[in-house]
């Protein structure tokens, strides 16, 4: 039978169709499955090692496969490794993440003699050398022998003459007394006594008696040797007794007084040494010992002093010329010495303070410390440590960022808290 010619082209397209598709099918079989087996495979594969990547300093990256962080180019390292062996209140860094942040610590110690303070000090007379010249007789200025101030007085020198009605009074007694001594010895004894009293010296009374008249004039003699820090009378003044003419110092021996302010004052101490300098005599050096320092701050100044004691015989420092020092100063709390860290190693956070203690291989816990005075690069601890532990004083702030990445307690997280869940970049 002949088969007409739209049928057979009809026959020839369905046979062409039915090829495509079992050839479709047959290609789907082969490599299709093959693809979604390999894929499975794959998806197995990953199911079976559970292995994730991590950046000990950037903890939020997670990758399939080993290799650098995105963020700051570290190797990573497994995940479940660091997770193991971290303590969940300690942040944990490996030895590359510390040498890339430059991380240093070192082991608390008290401040036994470390650490200087500078301080600014003053010469002044020592209060316990200076002297009152005073008129031990009334009466008025007829000569003054020493008439300015700084000039230097000896023992015994004669400073002025007063004339005193009392003296003549005394003298005309005296002389009178001299007259009956075989007869009234106890006259004569109290009539030369009384002018003892005015200070008037032996000689002066027997010079008295060898004239044989009164004149009513009493020389004021120096009590002590010294220098005139100041002249309170002139020519022609009358006194009552009493009154000083002058006031004299020895500055033999003098004072440096150091200001010391309220935050200086924990860490010296009577008996430490200080060692000092002034302007005007370039090169020298004077050392000295902490004499006594003030019980009180001043209102208006805010600092107390600090008092040392020099001997200068030959006369080189004067008194009014700035020193300038530095004591060789202990951190101390109460009467021992205190712990002492380095600044560096403190976070402030307004009313608490804290540190990094090292608690393991890379591990580093939060610790609250109570701070005490500080001083220069230095600073106390009054509490929250204790002598021999290992803090972070080099790298403070990039190990408490790590903290707070790893949810740990931090500086602005006390209590710790969970690490935001950062993007998987496995398939980057």
């Amino acid at each position: 039978m002949k088969i007409p010619a739209f049928l057979s082209r009809s026959r020839t397209t369905f046979i062409i169709v039915l090829s495509l598709v079992v050839g479709l099918l047959l290609g789907r079989a082969f490599f299709g499955g093959a693809s979604t087996g390999s894929s499975m495979a794959t998806h197995e594969g990953h199911g079976e090692t559970g292995q994730i990547w991590t950046c000990s300093m950037h903890p939020q990256i997670r990758m399939n496969e080993p290799g650098s962080c995105p963020i700051c180019g570290m190797d990573l390292i497994p995940a479940a490794s660091m997770e193991e062996d971290m303590d969940p209140m300690s942040v944990h860094m490996t030895d590359n993440a510390m040498k890339l942040a430059s991380v240093q610590t070192m082991v608390v110690g008290t401040g036994g003699g470390a650490g200087s303070l500078r301080l600014t000090g003053k010469v002044v007379p020592d209060e316990r050398r200076v002297y009152a010249q005073a008129s031990h007789v009334a009466g008025r200025v007829e000569e003054l022998l020493v008439n300015f101030t700084g000039e230097s007085v000896q023992k015994g020198q004669t400073l002025a003459r007063v004339f005193s009605p009392e003296m003549v009074t005394a003298q005309e007694e005296l002389l009178e007394a001299h007259r009956v001594r075989e007869a009234q010895p106890n006259l004569y004894a109290a009539a030369r006594g009384k002018l003892r009293n005015w200070k008037l010296s032996d000689a002066q009374i027997d010079a008295i008696i060898a004239a044989g008249t009164a004149n009513g004039v009493i020389a004021i003699l120096a009590d002590v040797s010294g220098v005139v820090v100041e002249k309170k009378t002139d020519l022609g003044d009358y006194l009552k007794r009493g009154d000083v003419l002058y006031e004299v110092a020895d500055l033999s021996q003098l004072w440096v007084q150091f200001d010391l302010y309220e935050s200086d004052l924990g860490s010296t101490r009577k008996g430490d040494t200080i060692q000092f300098t002034v302007r005007s005599l370039p090169g020298k050096t004077y050392k000295g010992r902490i004499a006594f320092i003030d019980p009180m701050v001043d209102p208006a100044t805010r600092v107390a002093r600090a008092r040392v004691e020099l001997n200068d015989p030959q006369g080189t420092l004067k008194p009014g010329m700035f020193a300038i020092g530095t004591v060789q100063a202990k951190h101390r709390h109460g009467d021992a010495e205190a712990l002492v860290v380095p600044r560096t190693a403190v976070l402030w956070t307004g009313p608490r303070s804290v540190v990094y203690v090292r608690v393991g291989e890379g591990q580093f816990r939060l610790r609250e410390v109570v701070l005490g005075a500080a001083m220069g690069a230095d600073v106390m601890v009054a509490s929250g440590l204790e002598a021999g532990e290992e803090i972070v004083v080099h790298g403070t702030f990039t190990v408490d960022a790590a903290a707070q990445l790893s949810g740990a307690p931090s500086m602005m997280s006390p209590q710790g808290g969970a690490m935001p869940k950062g993007h998987d970049h496995g398939n980057m």
